[in-house]
């Protein structure tokens, strides 16, 4: 759905909301009930550098997550905020989004964060929150991301099925 682009050099992923992405969701969108909502946090301070790590980890794992489930999924664009050094996140804004999403026919929405900070308020949220534990540097060389990215979807492939699967049995 998403289109990215990768510079192999500096190993940055640059995801983009495109017209052609959603005129193919509109052909399917019978098919596709689940959103993806990757959160990236923001800083200024001193833990800026621990902040886009994150973000570029999840940036990355939202690509390969997107190539798994092409055609059942509709990867929105990442929702940044600012990490307070309280642990507070912008949750209310986020119970706007779900009651958006939910409204307009999805049966699944899930989160993907590197934000620990998220845990505290998973019980509040509709959505599922996928929590994955930022990826070591090593994963930023792109000798090993791509066997790295491939292993931890793996993992999340069995939890968003887990997830379907509760889901409906409801």
């Amino acid at each position: 759905m998403l289109e990215y682009k990768e510079n192999t050099e500096k190993g940055t992923v640059h995801l983009k909301w495109t017209i052609e992405d959603i005129e193919m969701y509109a052909k399917a969108k019978d098919y596709i009930d689940t959103i993806i909502l990757p959160l990236y946090p923001i800083s200024f301070e001193s833990d800026m550098v621990s902040t886009v790590e994150m973000t570029e980890f999840i940036s990355l794992m939202a690509v390969q997550i997107e190539r798994q489930f092409k055609g059942r999924i509709l990867m929105l664009p990442a929702f940044p905020y600012i990490l307070s050094s309280e642990g507070d996140v912008p949750i209310h804004e986020l119970f706007n989004w779900e009651a958006e999403i939910y409204k307009s026919g999805f049966k699944h929405l899930f989160y993907l964060t590197s934000d620990s900070s998220w845990r505290t308020f998973e019980d509040s949220l509709s959505g599922s929150l996928i929590f994955l534990p930022e990826a070591p540097n090593s994963l930023l060389d792109p000798k090993y991301r791509n066997t790295i990215l491939e292993d931890q979807v793996k993992q999340v492939y069995s939890l968003f099925t887990q997830k379907w699967q509760q889901i409906e049995q409801r």
